[in-house]
């Protein structure tokens, strides 16, 4: 059995658009006619010039060779062009591909993929959710007002939930770390506050940044939600120096969570080794693929680190966080975003049932993609995934936060 074909579907969910401005679908085929789908998660270029990284990976690398030979062909890629260090372009590329040998290896085995990848460790998965807005909310007030995000979080842990995830700590920019606004810090007090009298102990409250503070700036925010008792605040300071993260780790009684903008085992065994992270975030369409973070999940096992994959994609990558999830002993939750698109383009094959999700012993990844509605939804628009903010930190009117893409209105 020999990997033959490719497909790439960029889809653009409709709106409001939880999940981003669009998805990088992956479709391979083998000389035998499996197919197997994999997704390639928030490319740093736009998605037609992504198409191209994707084709590239495949033709140069993978094309004619079994799907069985994961290691082989990871070493090929995270070596190309006399690298042999972490590439979020290159292994966003790859990570989507691997994704889908895995699919494949499974259909061909009729097995489902956490049994090929040392089997089931876990039965139930716990599932969190982002703080969306509800029906009757107005979309636009919804991600400044704390009272709505209560009702949405009340909402979510009618449903199940026994975490929620928020971010009102201000905008993330292209500036790199900023000390928070006054404003920001209260207005992040507020949610907390209101949150957790709205859910009491039912449910754990999950703080997003998303990398936008110096290390000052993280401890002031953080020691200020400290009372709430977060179970994490999430990529307080930017990703590339992990030093300040830990620096932060250090003096908040906070956990500390990152992982999302991270790459193969290099950088996050890095963040381990810095302490500047008690909880992995990996996203598995950039990660590496489900066997490279396999491996991050056992570093992180000897440093008593415990893993939450990541999601702001389709429900592939969902499909793949599944896979890994069961396969693992040191589990702590993993992000879901329900919408009718994520579950019509999957065939409603994965469900969320009172806040746990259930892995099933279906073939592969365990899912039945709906092509048809994929190619229905062209992404036809010239922007990224998601982007930052060019403007700095408003210190005199406040800043306006309008959640991880701002959707479209059509």
């Amino acid at each position: 059995m020999k990997l033959q074909d490719l497909d790439v579907i960029i889809t653009a969910p409709p709106a409001p658009g939880w999940g981003g401005r669009y998805w990088i679908l992956v479709k391979l085929t083998t000389d035998t006619g499996i197919t197997g789908w994999g997704e390639c998660y928030a490319a740093t270029i736009g998605p037609e010039a992504m198409r191209h990284v994707i084709e590239d990976v495949f033709n140069r690398h993978m094309q004619g060779q079994s799907p069985e030979n994961i290691e082989w062909m990871f070493r090929r890629v995270y070596s190309s062009g006399f690298t042999q260090r972490p590439d979020l372009t290159v292994m966003g590329a790859f990570s989507g591909l691997e994704i889908a040998c895995w699919d494949i290896l499974g259909k061909d085995r009729d097995r489902p993929v956490h049994a090929l990848m040392g089997g089931r460790m876990n039965d139930r998965l716990r599932a969190y959710t982002y703080l969306y807005p509800q029906d009757g909310h107005d979309i636009d007030a919804f991600w400044n007002d704390p009272d709505l995000a209560a009702e949405s979080a009340a909402a979510m842990v009618a449903k199940g939930y026994t975490a929620v995830k928020f971010d009102p700590a201000g905008p993330y920019t292209m500036r790199g770390g900023h000390m928070p606004a006054q404003s920001d810090i209260a207005q992040s007090v507020a949610f907390c506050r209101a949150i957790r009298d709205a859910v009491g102990e039912r449910a754990d409250l999950l703080f997003g940044t998303h990398g936008q503070f110096t290390p000052a700036g993280a401890i002031r925010l953080g020691q200020a939600l400290e009372p709430y008792q977060p179970l994490w605040f999430e990529e307080p300071t930017p990703p590339d120096m992990i030093e300040d993260m830990a620096r932060v780790a250090a003096q908040v009684r906070i956990p500390v969570a990152t992982g999302e903008r991270l790459t193969t085992k290099a950088e996050f065994a890095a963040v381990l080794r810095a302490g500047a992270a008690e909880i992995l975030q990996p996203a598995l369409g950039r990660a590496g693929g489900l066997w490279e973070t396999k491996k991050i999940a056992a570093i992180a096992e000897v440093f008593g680190a415990q893993m939450a994959p990541h999601l702001y994609a389709g429900p592939v990558e969902w499909a793949a966080n599944i896979q890994l999830a069961a396969s693992i002993p040191n589990l702590l939750m993993i992000e879901t975003i329900e919408t009718p698109f994520h579950s019509d383009l999957i065939k409603n094959t994965i469900t969320v049932e009172d806040g746990f999700v259930i892995p099933s012993d279906a073939p592969g990844l365990g899912i039945d993609v709906d092509e048809d509605l994929a190619r229905a939804h062209p992404f036809t628009g010239d922007d990224l995934h998601l982007n930052m903010q060019d403007a700095p930190c408003n210190y005199a009117e406040g800043n306006t936060f309008t959640g991880g893409a701002p959707p479209s209105k059509d």
